[in-house]
């Protein structure tokens, strides 16, 4: 189908030709599902917005100026809606780190199970060496499973800043963790030659 073809279908449908919208459908299909799918990266959602993208695009059709970008004014719907169905979607729901301790995700010897228990002392424990701002950030983005958007209103705190505590924070957390398994070997060369 050529452009000329294109953009008279568009000015038939603009008219309230609905079989020339179909047309329109047709041609743009995966396209649109495409864009849908790298965006929201799951093919039902994906297939779900290009029906509402093509459902919009017809409500909004008269108001595109120039027939010959009908392609462009398209595909710039499908990425709003895709960024609004992300940010609406919300993040996981999170869940309080007790519920999280007794969750299996798929049966362990007891060896992985002492190792494991180990580490998620160890984390605790250097979550606990934290200053309390950044224990906070920490435990309510990665075990409570809050948004940016969410954390920025709990803390009253734009959301630049807490992606900074975010970072600074990890870091902090990491050098907490890599001087205690330091300790730990010392402590260990120490026991050896004893």
């Amino acid at each position: 189908m050529s452009w000329t073809e294109i953009t008279s279908l568009v000015e038939l449908a603009r008219a309230g030709d609905r079989a020339a919208y179909g047309e329109l459908v047709e041609r743009f299909r995966t396209t649109v599902y495409g864009i849908a799918l790298a965006r929201l990266r799951n093919a039902a959602e994906a297939e779900e917005l290009t029906q509402d993208v093509f459902l919009h695009g017809m409500r909004k059709l008269p108001q595109l100026r120039d027939p010959n970008c009908f392609a462009g004014w398209l595909r710039q719907i499908t990425v709003r809606m895709a960024i609004n169905r992300l940010t609406r979607r919300g993040p996981v729901q999170g869940v309080e780190p007790e519920v999280l301790d007794q969750a299996e995700g798929r049966v362990r010897g007891p060896l992985e199970s002492l190792i494991g228990e180990e580490l998620k002392a160890e984390l605790h424990r250097g979550l606990e060496q934290l200053k309390p701002l950044d224990r906070a950030t920490l435990m309510a983005f990665y075990l409570r499973g809050r948004s940016l958007k969410q954390m920025s209103r709990e803390f009253e705190t734009p959301i630049g800043t807490i992606k900074r505590r975010l970072h600074v924070a990890r870091n902090r957390l990491k050098r907490k963790m890599e001087g205690a398994v330091a300790g730990a070997e010392e402590a260990g060369e120490v026991m050896a030659c004893v």
